[in-house]
């Protein structure tokens, strides 16, 4: 990886943006503080709502940290869709007393603005999901001597990351946990995506750009098998959603773990975006009939997931989580960072200790192997 990046962090750990609340400024000081690279999460806020979380940070560490940035979308015209599933949830409306969203709440996530405060006040590292920006937006961050690090999930768009002039692919590979990140929101790659491991592979032999691994990664081992694969670090989300300083609902956290919650599957259900969480009943219930109409559906979901977490109620939740989640752990953020290094370090003892020796190398009775 390139040393400007790797300086920023002494520790392969980035934690994941979590939008909604849960990448709050608390959990990406701590993080930051502990050697990863911590995150906030811009989407869904305002530019000047994302500005006063950057100061709570750099009140709380004087260690580098990032922002996340949601790209805007294209117009979606299919409006009687976006109705039809409106008339579904009807019964959901009156079952949690609160009414649907607006689905013309808005497309861009108020981009432009919170690009201008990102230039005029730096941060060490800015990262884009659901798209690359232009060349422009991303030499002006390196001017402004910010690092910029934009998801891929294929190796075509890693390709277009790089012809940007991005200066890391965060490789996002299904099993992730939250929206993936796919550049173009076509309904026929729904089942399509690709494991982690077999994408880092793919860009690794397709960019030249050093690579972050995300999708499922829970352990320090796991850590150590993407970085083998090629990816110069790992990007945590759900192990991250666990903690204390996670901003995630208690049920949401308590449900990482429990029994009740067998299994994630990729949705529409909630926000019109393929999203992997949890299967809860309105997962199961609506998932099929969702349209693909983002941020359209995340908007008229809205007030219907707030109502559901404000009753503690785990079946009506966006439970947002990667294929790992069975193996959260309810530690401190800062602990969290120091137990993923050290089971890191074992890994690669571990593996250093079974590799084989060179046929010249000597052997214990003074021979050569």
């Amino acid at each position: 990886m390139s040393s400007e990046l790797t300086d920023l962090f002494p520790l392969p750990i980035v934690q994941a943006p979590m939008a909604g609340g849960v990448s709050v400024p608390r959990l990406a000081a701590a993080v930051s503080e502990a050697g990863g690279l911590g995150f906030l999460a811009a989407g869904y806020k305002t530019a000047d709502g994302m500005y006063e979380e950057i100061k709570q940070v750099r009140g709380q560490t004087s260690r580098p940290f990032g922002v996340n940035l949601f790209m805007p979308q294209p117009e979606y015209a299919e409006t009687d869709a976006v109705e039809l599933y409106a008339h579904q949830l009807a019964g959901e409306s009156t079952w949690y007393e609160t009414e649907l969203g607006d689905p013309d709440s808005g497309r861009d996530d108020g981009y432009e603005a919170k690009l201008a405060v990102l230039l005029d006040n730096p941060v060490p590292v800015v990262s884009f999901h659901f798209g690359a920006p232009s060349p422009e937006t991303l030499a002006n961050f390196r001017r402004a001597g910010t690092l910029t690090l934009v998801t891929a999930t294929s190796p075509e768009e890693a390709v277009a990351i790089e012809r940007a002039g991005a200066d890391a692919v965060i490789v996002q590979g299904v099993e992730a946990g939250g929206h993936q990140g796919t550049h173009r929101d076509n309904p026929e790659n729904d089942r399509a995506g690709v494991g982690l491991l077999a994408l880092l592979t793919q860009i690794r032999e397709a960019v030249s750009l050093p690579l972050i691994a995300a999708g499922g990664i829970m352990r320090g081992s796991q850590i150590a098998a993407v970085m083998a694969a090629g990816a110069s670090a790992a990007q945590l989300g759900t192990a991250f959603l666990a903690t204390p300083e996670s901003g995630a609902a208690a049920v949401h956290k308590q449900a990482l773990t429990n029994p009740l919650f067998a299994r994630t599957e990729l949705t529409r259900a909630f926000s019109g975006r393929p999203a992997r969480g949890l299967v809860n009943r309105f997962l199961r219930e609506h998932g099929p009939y969702a349209p693909a109409a983002y941020p359209e559906i995340h908007h008229l979901t809205s007030p219907l997931r707030k109502a559901a977490a404000k009753a503690g109620d785990a079946q009506g939740m966006a439970l947002w989580a990667g294929q790992g989640h069975r193996m959260a752990r309810d530690l401190p953020a800062g602990d969290l960072v120091e137990v993923l290094a050290a089971e890191l370090d074992a890994a690669r003892a571990a593996l250093a200790a079974t590799a084989p020796l060179p046929d010249d190398a000597p052997t214990a009775d003074g021979g050569v192997a």
